[in-house]
């Protein structure tokens, strides 16, 4: 089931709804329906088991600029 954020037109609550299939939210502050689904940000974890960040990739080639990096294009 997908996690939506919205923001209540009424009151200016936000909040999270756990949604399913044919359900409709509703405020939990004012319990109002004219809702704004807002865009959601989400946080992703590079970092290994233990925290350590992760190595970045090498970047593009140098000669092409191929996004694979270096030693991926015909021109080395």
């Amino acid at each position: 089931m997908p996690l939506f954020e919205y923001e209540c037109r009424g009151c200016g609550s936000q909040f999270e709804y756990l949604t399913g299939e044919g359900q409709s939210p509703s405020c939990p502050s004012c319990q109002g329906v004219n809702l704004q689904k807002l865009l959601s940000v989400f946080a992703v974890s590079t970092g290994g088991a233990n925290g350590d960040p992760a190595p970045f990739p090498a970047g593009a080639c140098g000669s092409c600029g191929d996004p694979r990096g270096p030693g991926s294009c015909s021109m080395n």
